[in-house]
C-alpha cells in the first residue's frame, strides 16, 4: 500500500504568507520610525555614524534613500508570480488578464489642417495678381501717414510728439522701401519680356547684370521724377547731401591753429 505524499502548500497559500510577512515588516518599521522621530537630531546623527548609512537608512526609510521600500508594482509582480507544486505538473497561468483602461475604439480619421498660403493644392501664387488683389492697401498706408501727421500737429505733450514722429518716420521708410521693390519688380519684368522678344525672333537672350539692372532703375526713377516735376528739387537735395559728405572727409582747419 502506498503512503499518502505530504501535501505542498498552494500558491495561494504562500502568496498568503509573503503578504502577511511583508504587512508585519511594515508594522514593525512604522514602530521603529516613530521611536526614532522623539529622538534628537544630534543623537540620529551619532547612530548614523555608530551603524552605518546602510543599516541607518534601510532602519528608518525601508531601503536606501532615493529608492521605495515596497512599491505597488513591485508587491504585484511577487503575487502574480506562480510556481508548480511539482516539476511534473503543467505550470499555473492566472486567467485573470489586465484590462486596458483605455477602450479601443474605431480609429477616426484625423482632420489635416492645412494652410492654403502655403499648400500646393491651392494652386501657384501669382505674384501680379496678388499686387493687384491687394493694391488698394497702398491708399490705407497714406490715409494712415496722414491722419498720423494730424495727430502730430495737434499733440501737446513732448512724449505724444516724440512717439509719433517716430512712427511717422516708420511709416515713410516703409512707404520708400515699397516703392523700391516695386521698382525693382518692375524693372525685372521688362527684362524678361526683352527676353521674351529676343527668343521669338531667335535671337540669343542677354542676361543682365545687378549693376546694369541699378542703372535701369535708377534711369525709370529719374524718368518718373522729370514727369512729376520734382527731378529739380531731387537733385538740390542730393547735392546737399553729398556736399555734407564731402566736408566731414575734409581735415578741420581750425582745429590745427588751435
Amino acid at each position: 500500500m502506498m503512503m499518502k505524499s505530504k501535501e505542498e502548500p498552494s500558491s495561494s497559500e504562500s502568496e498568503e504568507k509573503d503578504v502577511q510577512e511583508s504587512e508585519d515588516e511594515d508594522d514593525s518599521l512604522d514602530v521603529m520610525r516613530k521611536e526614532l522621530s522623539e529622538v534628537p537630531f544630534e543623537d540620529l546623527q551619532k547612530l548614523q555614524e555608530r551603524v552605518g548609512s546602510k543599516v541607518y537608512d534601510k532602519a528608518l526609510f525601508g531601503g536606501s534613500r532615493g529608492t521605495p521600500r515596497n512599491t505597488s508594482t513591485e508587491q504585484d509582480a511577487r503575487r502574480k508570480k506562480f510556481k508548480r507544486a511539482n516539476k511534473n505538473r503543467p505550470q499555473e497561468v492566472s486567467s485573470k488578464v489586465p484590462v486596458s483602461r483605455f477602450r479601443k475604439a474605431v480609429p477616426v480619421k484625423q482632420t489635416v489642417r492645412r494652410d492654403p498660403r502655403f499648400d500646393d493644392l491651392s494652386g501657384k501664387f501669382n505674384e501680379q495678381a496678388f499686387e493687384s488683389s491687394y493694391s488698394f492697401l497702398d491708399g490705407v498706408y497714406s490715409r494712415e501717414k496722414r491722419e498720423v501727421k494730424k495727430e502730430l500737429k495737434k499733440a501737446k505733450t513732448e512724449q505724444r510728439k516724440v512717439e509719433l514722429q517716430r512712427l511717422l518716420q516708420r511709416m515713410e521708410q516703409q512707404e520708400k522701401a515699397r516703392i523700391k521693390k516695386q521698382r525693382e519688380k518692375e524693372t525685372g519684368r521688362e527684362v524678361k519680356k526683352q527676353e521674351k522678344e529676343l527668343v521669338k525672333q531667335g535671337k540669343k537672350p542677354f542676361f543682365l547684370k545687378k549693376s546694369e539692372q541699378k542703372k535701369m532703375e535708377l534711369a525709370n526713377r529719374y524718368m518718373e521724377l522729370k514727369q512729376s516735376g520734382k527731378l529739380a528739387k531731387h537733385l538740390a537735395r542730393k547735392r546737399k547731401k553729398n556736399s555734407a559728405k564731402d566736408r566731414r572727409h575734409l581735415p578741420d582747419v581750425n582745429s590745427k591753429h588751435r
